[in-house]
């Protein structure tokens, strides 16, 4: 199966002699792993308010 780079999409085969697959290098493996640390990906995700939460959760004692 030939996939895209997700960093330079450039077109590699996915198998498993890649060890850097999803990746064609590890230089891009690299850069997508420096992208996490400085935080410029962000999975988004909304917090319940209180009051959304079950009974048993929010009586709770802390």
């Amino acid at each position: 199966m030939i996939v895209e780079c997700p960093h330079c999409h450039k077109k590699i085969e996915w198998s498993s002699t890649n060890r850097f697959r999803p990746f064609c290098s590890e230089r891009c493996k690299k850069i997508d792993l420096g992208a996490w640390a400085e935080e410029s990906y962000v999975i988004t995700s909304t917090s319940p308010e209180p009051d959304e939460f079950p009974d048993e959760i929010r009586d709770a004692p802390h």
